[in-house]
């Protein structure tokens, strides 16, 4: 190859290249680089302004009047990616076509997600405001919850997701606005606030009152055991008093305590993630918890929907008897076959 050939052989690979990247930049929507659509409310009870992201489902259709379940994740700004990863991953089979919603905690986080105000935690000062939850939770029910209701097509099927101060928050929604979601996630929850305060209130209510409906998944993280010694393990940590394993002690106490309490009816599971630590626990904990508590959404006998064995009347009774199901849970009406769930049964056939 002579010197002017391998020229106009760069050139054109050169020329390939940009236009590979043109087509990549005008063809990759939006979400490939920004998960979720921004938006914001200027909150009455708050009295500030709150950021939040939509991601809608690739078969949303405004114009279909179809509702969808929403998933509410507390600090958005961190954990939306976590969310649209795994979803994007399990829609279909093992979860529904749903509205994804990040909340912007970036701003008084403290404030916002802890359950009572403190001025001490860990042997040192707080100097952040707290004990700010019970007016965060109004504001997500009277107001941003109305607002995407509102401008979306979403359905009353919701599930609150929470991470450290949001895991408290989440389990303090739980055990006290336990009608504003269907299903609720705490990761490695903050239990440990205020002298264990939520954990003692939980007590009681988790053995007084009545949790039909609702799902529970508590996550623990190694990492949380105990900082400084790695001695500490499942088997002996309950044994410890000291202030350094007080956190991951209130998560398994009450973990502990919520699986005895079957008379309540709420369905409640927990993890321990031996492999994980505070910072990196979310994304398992979000795949873990969502695929399991839309156990029930996952399609039965998924070979007899491509079988050619299988006879008409068989197909309408697994089709009714999945109506069923879809609309016990999600307490109205839903087609019980969706499009990315109807298009998978047909290519394994």
């Amino acid at each position: 190859m002579n010197k002017k050939e391998l020229v106009l052989l760069l050139l054109g690979i050169f020329i390939m290249i940009q236009q590979s990247t043109k087509a990549q930049s005008a063809d990759s929507p939006s979400y490939l680089y920004q998960i979720g659509i921004p938006d914001s409310l200027d909150s009455n009870l708050l009295q500030e302004k709150r950021d939040f992201w939509v991601q809608l489902p690739e078969s949303y259709d405004e114009q279909r009047k179809v509702k969808y379940p929403v998933v509410f994740i507390l600090d958005g700004g961190m954990h939306m990616s976590a969310l649209h990863t795994v979803y994007n991953y399990y829609f279909g089979h093992h979860l529904p076509d749903m509205i994804l919603v990040g909340i912007s905690n970036r701003e008084n986080r403290t404030r916002d997600l802890t359950i009572s105000e403190i001025s001490t935690r860990n042997g040192g000062p707080v100097n952040e405001a707290s004990g700010g939850a019970e007016l965060f939770t109004r504001f997500i029910e009277k107001e941003l919850i109305p607002y995407v209701d509102g401008k979306y097509n979403t359905s009353s099927y919701r599930t609150l997701i929470g991470w450290s101060y949001g895991g408290l928050f989440t389990i303090n929604t739980l055990i006290n606005h336990p009608d504003l979601f269907a299903n609720y996630i705490a990761i490695d929850p903050s239990l440990d606030w205020d002298d264990q305060k939520l954990l003692k209130e939980a007590k009681i209510k988790l053995q007084q009152e009545n949790f039909k409906g609702k799902s529970l998944f508590v996550s623990l993280a190694a990492g949380q055991l105990h900082m400084f010694d790695e001695k500490i393990n499942l088997n002996n940590i309950m044994q410890d008093t000291s202030e350094f394993t007080l956190f991951g002690r209130s998560i398994i106490e009450f973990s502990e305590f919520a699986s005895k309490q079957q008379q309540n009816e709420l369905n409640f599971s927990y993890k321990y993630y031996p492999g994980d630590y505070h910072w990196t626990i979310t994304l398992p904990t979000i795949s873990d918890g969502l695929v399991e508590q839309f156990e029930w959404f996952q399609l039965q006998s998924p070979s007899k929907y491509s079988d050619p064995e299988t006879s008409l009347e068989e197909l309408k009774q697994l089709v009714a008897d999945r109506e069923k199901t879809l609309n016990k849970h999600y307490g109205y009406q839903s087609p019980p076959l969706q499009e990315a769930l109807l298009n998978q049964t047909g290519y394994t056939g």
